[in-house]
């Protein structure tokens, strides 16, 4: 159990979570990312909201941030898809924590902007417009952006020393205008050295959760520091909500999207024959879908023994499934309401109502699911396995289901600013320039959003915001296919096979004690298991009528 430490800014420490730890730091990392938005936007489902201003505009890790908290965390949202294999409140913890670590930075941001910039705001304005000018040419006209940028600068600093050496006024208001200009360069010089030392830690962080080290997510805000605390009470009420809500027993089918979550259907096996009473039996004993998915279940539960040394299955989780069936193209999930659900879970009477009901004609179904995390959670295979009785014809099917690893930007360690010039005197060779690790648009950039670290909304609309993919599951959104890995394709077929003999054994030693006759049964299954001696994967909800 996760153990929680109520000292005031303590740590919210997380155990390891075995099979899923490197998928849930890839993730994580994120939130401390510095690079562009475009690198967030170019991913699958991701859409991103212009701001005002550019010079307002978020980083990677300040959106994604923002977006994540606000799609887990708000009191009244859309349900959340699970994500398997994948540590969901952990991820959470990180981009509260990164957030936390971009407020300490604003705070102290913020104050040298009050003494530089508020109250020197005539120049600080003059300042402001020339980098929003580079940030607009940056973004609409990338080509003319240093001729045109640098020209602003010039300009700007040409009045900079105009008016320190010749102010239009007398008194001590030629003082003011002798500095006005002045001092928001040397309100500049400090924000500098408060950005790198933030971004430095930043980075850090990043690098370590990509390479793998067990960094733990620091969220003070959500451990209350008395019986009154009720924002941090609320914090950590909405952290164990989506802890609760990621252990549902609840899916949805999306036509060929699969069932979001899982991934999409890659193969499906199936025995179909009459029940017929055994030889010298004038009628066979009487039984329900359900009394056979208990024996599946049970026959499922001992994949992780085996005879041999280190032949057992790895990380198998055994759960029975409710999937609701909705539109492929659906932007939002439901689930079930009343005293069928204990929370987010439905309950054990519930489920098997459904398996033994007739499920012809219905868009809520029973599956028996075996799942596989393996790794580290880069994949998940699922098999799902239906029983089902139309008349007195049994068919036990069996569907794989495979949840590719996460996309490339998810596994990018940070790197050293770099660029590459031609050589003095051999244009025609280049040299590796290293650049600072926080230029001057970028202290700028961090300095005017300081101001507005407690109203996230405005930052938006100033800055632009992301929107994630709907509906959204933090493992599955961003989701690379599976067969692009030639190890991650061969276990996800390697680890189907093990799961089709245990349902075809279980089912046979089940209707042999029902007195129903299993030579058809038997023979079906030997040409299943010859079937799969060459299975090769394909997608099983792409129905092409050629």
């Amino acid at each position: 159990m996760t153990k929680l430490d109520m000292t005031p800014g303590a740590q919210i420490p997380r155990t390891d979570v075995g099979p899923q730890t490197a998928v849930t730091q890839l993730l994580s990392s994120a939130a401390y990312r510095d690079t562009e938005l475009k690198a967030l936007t170019d991913l699958e489902g991701v859409k991103a909201k212009e701001g005002k201003f550019a010079l307002f505009r978020p980083s990677v890790g300040e959106a994604f941030s923002r977006a994540v908290i606000d799609r887990t965390l708000r009191p009244k949202r859309l349900p959340l898809v699970p994500s398997f294999g994948t540590d969901t409140r952990m991820v959470v913890e990180h981009c509260l924590a990164a957030e936390e670590l971009r407020h300490a930075r604003d705070r102290k941001l913020t104050l040298v902007t009050l003494l530089s910039g508020v109250l020197f705001l005539p120049g600080a304005l003059l300042w402001l417009v020339a980098f929003q000018g580079r940030a607009y040419f940056k973004k609409h006209n990338p080509a003319r952006e240093g001729f045109y940028g640098t020209l602003l600068l010039l300009a700007v600093a040409g009045l900079a020393l105009l008016l320190a050496l010749r102010p239009p006024v007398h008194g001590l208001w030629a003082l003011y205008f002798r500095v006005m200009m002045l001092a928001p360069v040397a309100g500049w010089f400090f924000a500098k050295r408060i950005c790198l030392r933030s971004t430095e830690d930043l980075r850090a962080r990043w690098g370590g959760l990509v390479e793998g080290s067990a960094l733990a997510a620091t969220v003070p805000k959500a451990v209350p520091r008395d019986d009154l605390d009720q924002r941090a009470t609320e914090l950590r009420a909405s952290l164990e909500r989506l802890t609760a809500e990621q252990e549902t027993n609840i899916q949805h089918y999306a036509g060929s999207k699969g069932i979001l979550g899982a991934g999409m259907r890659w193969g499906v096996w199936e025995v179909v024959e009459d029940l017929r009473p055994a030889e010298g039996h004038a009628d066979f004993r009487a039984f329900h879908p359900w009394d056979l998915t208990r024996r599946i279940t049970d026959r499922l539960g001992s994949l992780g023994q085996s005879e041999v040394a280190g032949g057992a299955m790895p990380h198998v989780s055994v759960q029975q499934w409710v999937v609701v069936d909705i539109p492929e193209g659906a932007d939002e999930i439901g689930r079930p309401a009343g005293a069928e659900m204990d929370g987010y879970r439905m309950r054990d009477f519930a489920i098997q109502a459904i398996a033994n009901r007739q499920s012809l004609g219905t868009d809520t179904r029973h599956r028996l699911a075996a799942q596989f995390v393996l790794h580290k959670g880069q994949l998940v295979a699922s098999v799902l396995i239906n029983v089902t009785v139309l008349s007195n014809t049994l068919r036990v099917s069996v569907a794989g289901y495979a949840l590719g690893p996460l996309a490339g930007l998810f596994g990018t360690k940070p790197k050293p600013k770099e660029i590459n010039v031609p050589k003095t005197g051999k244009f025609w060779e280049e040299r590796t320039v290293q650049l600072p690790l926080v230029d001057n648009d970028e202290v700028v950039r961090q300095a005017v959003r300081a101001p507005f670290m407690h109203l996230p909304t405005l930052l938006m609309w100033l800055g632009g915001s992301v929107t994630l993919p709907e509906p959204f599951s933090l493992r599955a959104a961003w989701a690379d296919r599976t067969w692009t890995s030639r190890f991650k394709s061969d276990d996800v077929i390697y680890g189907a096979t093990p799961v089709v003999n245990a349902v075809l054994a279980a089912t046979i030693e089940f209707l042999e004690e029902h007195d129903i006759n299993v030579e058809r049964f038997t023979s079906r299954a030997g040409i299943l298991r010859a079937e799969m001696q060459g299975v090769r994967a394909f997608r099983a909800d792409k129905y092409d009528a050629g």
